[in-house]
């Protein structure tokens, strides 16, 4: 049976997603249209690729994560260094490598840019920090001037990734689409637009296929299943020493904030809730053992939902829903 997919962003705890995938495929189910923020819209590009589970757990567990954390050794100096990168490049850590990972596991299946996928087939989420607007990707690429069947997945993929402060933003400079007025007015440094990590304005975007969906017609559509990261934090207090241990707390907050309770009481009875057994979204030096029991959490996290789930009561659910809020 075909469902639509929307996964939800959680940084190194990507795999966990992909556990639940896995449950999904052995159940008979299998991915017409998905979408997904931050990690979550690697997962997506990967199965519209035409990865398969076991294809992405072991991409994940022959990858090194901390192969991702890349800048220029003057960089490293103790204290100075990563406070001179911030000023210069707005992040920790450049993205690019982790754009070159992406990049070569999608080539591999004979995908560069969204034109080589079908329409609407992967939808990525974007924030752009300069004028505050949550960018679905690759259509609204199409506001900066650029062509979005010509743009390249795992550069949306990156856009969605870039965790404030942690990796560098990306940047656009607005003279690929402003008019020349308004171009010349500002100055060299203000022509730049910032895109950073889509969880900082939606993290969850199930409403991406609800916007489409006539909840007359609802029998006849394909259903919308979420993937969602979710488990009880821990009790340790994050001890805050300075600026960076700060910023750790601050986008760790950020990103790991979106438990149970942001689940809207409509969104419950598609939503696979897969507990993330205690890793941190920036962990990026988590080992293969801890990645096997957050794929095994999410595959049996799966088991359970499918092994519950019914076609007549999605629909059922799906018009209840609809009514109330029509």
């Amino acid at each position: 049976m075909k469902v639509n997919a929307v996964f939800e962003g959680g940084g190194v705890k990507a795999i966990g997603l992909v556990g639940a995938v896995q449950a999904a495929e052995q159940h008979g189910f299998s991915f017409h249209q998905v979408a997904g923020t931050s990690s979550g819209s690697m997962v997506a590009a990967f199965l519209a690729a035409g990865y398969t589970s076991m294809e992405m757990e072991k991409l994940i567990l022959d990858t090194p994560f901390t192969s991702f954390l890349q800048r220029a050794p003057v960089f490293n100096i103790k204290v100075i260094g990563p406070v001179a990168r911030l000023m210069i490049k707005k992040g920790l850590y450049s993205g690019e490598q982790l754009e070159h990972w992406v990049a070569q596991v999608l080539i591999k299946k004979g995908i560069r840019t969204f034109a080589d996928l079908q329409p609407n087939q992967l939808r990525i989420i974007a924030s752009d920090i300069s004028r505050g607007r949550l960018l679905v990707l690759p259509d609204d690429i199409a506001q900066y001037g650029i062509d979005p069947n010509s743009f390249t997945v795992a550069k949306a993929i990156r856009m969605s990734t870039s965790i404030p402060y942690f990796f560098d933003p990306v940047m656009i400079r607005k003279s690929l689409y402003v008019s020349n007025n308004e171009r010349e007015a500002d100055k060299f440094k203000d022509q730049f637009i910032y895109i950073v990590d889509g969880g900082i304005l939606s993290n969850f975007p199930m409403w991406l296929f609800d916007e489409k969906q006539d909840p007359s017609k609802v029998s006849s559509l394909i259903p919308t299943l979420g993937f969602q990261l979710v488990g009880k934090k821990t009790k340790t207090a994050m001890t805050i020493r300075g600026p960076f241990t700060m910023f750790e707390a601050l986008f760790t907050t950020m990103m790991d904030a979106h438990d149970e309770r942001y689940i809207e009481d409509h969104d419950r009875f598609r939503t696979i809730k897969i507990p993330t057994v205690g890793v941190k979204t920036t962990q990026f030096d988590i080992d293969k053992e801890t990645n096997m029991k957050l794929f095994e959490s999410g595959r049996e996290a799966g088991d359970r939902f499918f092994n519950k789930w019914s076609l007549n009561t999605y629909i059922d659910q799906y018009k209840q829903f609809f009514n109330r809020t029509s």
